[in-house]
């Protein structure tokens, strides 16, 4: 009878070339993970700061946060001319996390370095990601969730539409899903806790993160099941505390503006129809088709649930769509929710190398359709590139503005503004009310909030009949004065 010996004992030289391994896998996955956030942060940074240079942000919403941002570098409570006469922002959204950007704004003043400061962020949230792909699947699937993750439809729509205060959230959840897609409950905790200071509605994210903590904990034994509980009561609690007392006491008419679009009849209405509305199925698709679907094979995905429900409840169709920024937050869920699917399907004893392959290749190929519909097209765009006759012409008739000046501007040229001058929105506030020096507008434009071209000349030719004279007129854009 045959005897079985035991196997034997890893040589040290076994081990050192083990270690080897691991180290080098650990470097290439760091090296993996930052070398993409540096490319991303560029690519970002160089597609927003050339939208800006081409007359493409707008008051609405980059002035308003380029104004909250400058409050605070001031020492003051963040408020908007552009939304109204000394606007409490945190009457608007809570968002106080955007203090943290004052020092690099009293530095280098302007909307360029929240545009810089965004395309940094959201770059970030590849780090982690990337690194726990890497150590987990290796680094060809690595690659491919930073591809997926960087040049996600949700980012580079966030990327092209001004700044928002969600480019604190990305990086943040990024990090978060990480340590709870490794299991290190505590870190998952310390970095998902600040969400509730970007914006009042991620309380309910934070809540979800703790859910799955704890069941996460009770199924396998691991210490984290309180942690999950009182983390779920804190992100719930902080929604709550936010939306109806904070911000109805900040507000000046004392109320949330935001919380009546989604009444109980109008949310029913929406639900009924969710799935026949093409916004709402094609923001779902937008976002699962780059992971082959594999994220429904992680509860992680389940974090869409708060940030979907309340924008497709909601009766404002603005919010169903992947145009603006709304889908920024939900790219590191589903992004997480890929790797633990994969990692998941890894353990499988049918899941194979052939399926595994098939899988990263329809990640891109997905990506690289979305790409074509994307704005990172726009790079590619001579326009983009090149100023054109209309914008050397406005930014001409911008130069006249002093600096310091109190100016009421259209929504196309606030922005470019607001660094430097007290900027109110034509349209928002009446000439009468706020009284600046200057106004200018571009009537250039068919359609830009709030007032079309026609309504734009109608108040022009007011403003000339109430005194204000033309100081310049160049391709559509003027400029008057109070004498």
């Amino acid at each position: 009878m045959a005897h079985r010996h035991p196997p034997a004992a890893p040589s040290a030289q076994d081990v050192r070339r083990a270690r080897i391994r691991g180290a080098i896998l650990f470097d290439s996955a760091r090296c993996l993970g930052w070398g993409s956030a540096v490319v991303f942060a560029v690519l970002f940074a160089t597609l927003s700061l050339r939208r800006h240079a081409q007359l493409l942000t707008s008051g609405y919403d980059l002035g308003i946060f380029d104004q909250g941002v400058r409050a605070y570098s001031e020492g003051r409570l963040p408020s908007s001319l552009l939304k109204g006469i000394d606007y409490p922002l945190l009457g608007d959204h809570f968002s106080p996390l955007l203090a943290t950007l004052a020092p690099l704004y009293l530095a280098l003043p302007g909307p360029e370095t929240l545009l810089v400061a965004q395309a940094v962020l959201v770059a970030a949230g590849v780090v982690p990601l990337t690194i726990w792909a890497a150590r987990s699947l290796g680094l060809r699937t690595a690659l491919v969730v930073a591809v997926s993750y960087g040049l996600s439809s949700g980012l580079l729509h966030a990327i092209a539409f001004d700044f928002h205060e969600i480019a604190f959230a990305v990086p943040l959840l990024s990090f978060s899903l990480t340590a709870l897609g490794n299991r290190r409950f505590p870190v998952a905790v310390l970095w998902a806790a600040p969400l509730v200071l970007v914006k009042e509605d991620l309380g309910l994210t934070v809540a979800g993160i703790g859910a799955l903590i704890a069941v996460t904990a009770g199924r396998s034994g691991r210490p984290g099941r309180c942690l999950g509980v009182l983390t779920g009561l804190f992100g719930v609690a902080a929604t709550v505390l936010e939306s109806y007392v904070v911000i109805p006491l900040s507000n000046p008419v004392g109320q949330n503006s935001y919380t009546g679009q989604l009444g109980p009849g109008g949310a029913i209405a929406q639900l009924v129809t969710l799935m026949s509305n093409d916004l709402k199925v094609t923001t779902a698709l937008t976002l699962l088709v780059p992971t082959a679907f594999i994220a429904l094979r992680s509860p992680i995905v389940l974090l869409v649930i708060p940030t979907l429900a309340w924008r497709f409840l909601s009766e404002n169709p603005g919010y169903w769509g992947n145009a603006f920024h709304y889908d920024a937050v939900l790219v590191p869920i589903v992004t997480a929710a890929f790797i633990d699917g994969l990692v998941r399907l890894s353990r499988a004893s049918q899941w194979t190398a052939a399926a595994h392959r098939l899988v990263l290749v329809a990640s891109l190929a997905a990506t690289a359709a979305l790409l074509a519909v994307s704005p990172l097209a726009q790079l590619l765009s001579p326009t983009l590139w090149q100023p054109t006759a209309h914008v050397t012409a406005a930014r001409s008739v911008l130069a006249k503005i002093p600096d310091g000046a109190t100016v009421a501007a259209s929504n196309s040229l606030a922005p470019q503004l607001t660094g430097r001058t007290e900027v109110s929105l034509l349209g928002i506030l009446p000439i009468e009310t706020s009284q600046p020096r200057f106004i200018v507008a571009d009537t250039s434009i068919p359609h830009q909030f709030p007032l079309d071209a026609d309504a734009l000349t109608s108040l022009v030719s007011s403003a000339q009949a109430a005194g204000y004279r033309i100081v310049d007129v160049s391709d559509g854009v003027t400029l008057l004065a109070r004498p």
